[in-house]
């Protein structure tokens, strides 16, 4: 594995990270991405105030458990009472690190004044970013280049941060207006390194280890983090971490995957229950079946899609994957 970064006293191997993702980076999935050499794997985006109020969706999505190398939090909201006490549930249940999401750019969470929206009101993004340090764990920050072209504030957002003493910052190359659009602009993340000594994690539109040397090159990051280069991939931390250390780990074959698969399947079911598992697990099989190397061709690939999405029995669906 590539030499590691250090935030905040937490050694965090590797310098390929994976991304809170909602739906994806649920427990199941942070197991799955560990035993697969993940040294990093946030949890999905918890809602400090339904946390706090114990709703079982969120605190669902807050779950530690056995098997992770390391236990982050990613936690989002507005209100600065909320994020101390989200940020003191998750302390007290064992997260070694919080991240605070100031990236987001979904217009569900923007209009509630999270995420990237906070962006736009750097006051109040410095109360919500020591409300979230008063848990007395490291604390890190993702971010976007700024709300759109005419506001580019990440390396001033930054610097506020780490003067406040946040661990390290992550920047998406885009702007919260460019959505998914368009290019990740690594080189702007540069600016962003330049403006502060703690450690910055460059992301976005990073898939593959050709393009994570490119991301680091052309940004001067300190690691890189993969999200949507991750679905159905849950070994691709592993393999970008051998490149960037000038080794080869080879993509796990067929029948890796197939065990990744059902290991991923059977860890959901027993996490949710059956009926919801399958229902959430089905993206998952999406990606791992459109995603599955030769011999399975991709007409069988798209036909074997549509029919596990269908299935609604974990061992039809179990069934159906060993017959590929």
């Amino acid at each position: 594995m590539s030499s590691g970064v250090l935030v905040g006293g937490v050694e965090v191997g590797g310098r390929a990270w994976l991304a809170p993702m909602t739906g994806v980076s649920d427990l199941p999935g942070r197991r799955a991405a560990a035993r697969l050499g993940a040294a990093y794997v946030a949890t999905e985006m918890v809602a400090c105030a339904e946390l706090a109020k114990g709703r079982p969706d969120v605190v669902r999505r807050a779950a530690v458990g056995e098997g992770l190398p390391l236990m982050v939090v990613q936690l989002v909201g507005r209100d600065p009472d909320w994020i101390a006490q989200g940020a003191r549930l998750a302390a007290e249940a064992g997260a070694q690190i919080i991240d605070f999401n100031m990236g987001c750019p979904a217009r569900e969470v923007t209009g509630a004044a999270c995420g990237s929206a906070l962006m736009r009101d750097p006051e109040l993004a410095e109360r919500l970013i020591d409300a979230a340090l008063s848990a007395g764990v490291p604390v890190t920050v993702k971010m976007r280049l700024g709300w759109d072209d005419a506001s580019r504030n990440a390396p001033d957002m930054a610097a506020r941060a780490e003067r406040l003493g946040v661990s390290a910052v992550t920047v998406h190359g885009r702007t919260r207006c460019q959505f998914y659009k368009g290019q990740a602009n690594w080189t702007q993340v540069g600016a962003v390194k330049a403006a502060v000594k703690i450690p910055v994690i460059v992301n976005g539109d990073i898939v593959d280890a050709a393009g994570a040397r490119r991301a680091l090159a052309e940004s001067g990051a300190d690691a890189v983090m993969i999200g949507r280069g991750a679905y159905g991939r849950p070994w691709i931390a592993r393999e970008v971490d051998a490149a960037l250390d000038d080794r080869i780990v080879a993509e796990p074959d067929l029948q890796e995957r197939l065990g990744i698969a059902l290991d991923h399947l059977a860890e959901t079911i027993a996490f949710y229950g059956e009926r919801i598992g399958l229902k959430i697990f089905r993206k998952h099989l999406g990606w791992y079946v459109e995603g599955a190397p030769a011999p399975v061709a991709a007409e069988a690939r798209r036909a074997a899609k549509s029919t596990l999405c269908r299935l609604e029995r974990a061992a039809e669906v179990e069934a159906a994957l060993i017959a590929l």
